[in-house]
């Protein structure tokens, strides 16, 4: 691999190579350089997130599922109620 000065990478391009890398600050870089890029909050899919609230939920484990999937409780309920709703 070539080296490479961090000190004169723009300031998003030294951090990413601080934390994973030159190698992926360069990936990186050829994969979006130009885009404006917006990381979601939640890594997960939100829709696939529903299916496995859905699938796991057994009536009594809403706060366990909250914290497995870092909801609110009042979500995982609302997911609950809208599931029993449309069927």
């Amino acid at each position: 691999m070539e080296e490479y000065d961090e000190n004169l990478f723009n300031k998003v391009y030294k951090e990413i190579s601080e934390e994973l890398g030159v190698e992926a600050a360069l990936t990186i870089h050829h994969m979006f350089k130009g885009t404006q890029v917006c990381f979601p909050v939640r890594f997960l899919d939100p829709g696939c997130v529903r299916r496995m609230i859905i699938k796991e939920y057994n009536g009594k484990n809403a706060a366990a599922l909250a914290k497995k999937y870092d909801y609110s409780e009042k979500t995982i309920r609302r997911i609950i109620k809208d599931n029993i709703r449309k069927k």
